[in-house]
């Protein structure tokens, strides 16, 4: 009989360190939910702007030129002259053959669609061709462009104003861009440490991060313009690539 009751009271001792145990356990796990939950309100949201200029390393130039005229076969001939003097033009400017691209040449008969509103076209045919240079040597385009007012001197009329359609791209952004990201997440952190600092917290880890969207703007542009479309940046051989990151850091006291 005494060795059941010894034999119960050993079972009740190790239950009750179990439950005291478990209450331990319980309460840690407890005052950490709590803590993660208290710290959670406790974030800031920061941004890191990096901007850096860039130089484009492709232009595209389109030569559009047009004659009008009634006589189909002569209408031809005179465009086979415009190409060949558009042609010499840019050799003139040490624009490379392999940079130059002829499109197919463009026939409207105007007498076989309606035109003009219903009013009768003065000449029966327009024959369009584009010329189109494309190149990384944007330097020499640039000052070619500066001097299509020979080809008006030349009898050859542009489609648009002079240099109208000229457009500069910038192609390195996926060489760029891992730096750029690492700058502005940096601008970002200094950014919160500053605001903890006024606060007297302290910047913890990262909460979430968004790397925001790549744009490229003019270089004289000063409002945030997305990349797609490009904008008046297509015309600007000199580029802003910019990136603004948004971090939220946890802050501790």
């Amino acid at each position: 009989m005494n060795d059941m009751n010894h034999t119960h009271r050993g079972e009740g001792a190790l239950l009750g360190l179990f439950l005291a145990l478990g209450l331990v356990i319980g309460g840690w796990v407890l005052g950490a939910q709590i803590k993660a939950i208290r710290l959670s309100d406790r974030y800031v949201t920061v941004k890191g702007l990096v901007e850096r200029k860039v130089k484009s390393d492709l232009a595209i130039w389109p030569l559009v030129y047009k004659e009008a005229g009634d006589d189909l076969s002569v209408l031809y001939a005179k465009t086979e002259a415009d190409k060949k003097t558009v042609v010499q033009f840019l050799a003139d400017q040490s624009i490379q053959s392999s940079e130059i691209e002829l499109g197919v040449v463009r026939v409207v008969d105007t007498q076989a669609q309606e035109y003009g509103g219903g009013n009768r076209a003065p000449h029966r045919y327009i024959v369009e061709q584009q010329i189109t240079v494309r190149t990384s040597r944007v330097d020499q385009v640039a000052a070619a462009a500066q001097k299509t007012i020979e080809l008006l001197q030349r009898g050859i009329v542009l489609s648009g104003n002079p240099g109208q359609g000229l457009t500069y791209k910038f192609t390195g952004l996926n060489s760029i861009k891992p730096d750029m990201i690492t700058e502005a997440t940096r601008n970002a952190r200094a950014a919160a440490e500053r605001f903890a600092a006024d606060s007297g917290s302290k910047v913890g880890a990262i909460r979430t991060a968004n790397q925001g969207v790549f744009s490229i703007l003019a270089a004289d542009q000063g409002s945030d313009t997305a990349e797609p479309g490009y904008g008046s940046a297509d015309s600007s051989l000199m580029k802003t690539v910019r990136v603004v990151t948004s971090v939220d850091y946890y802050l501790a006291k």
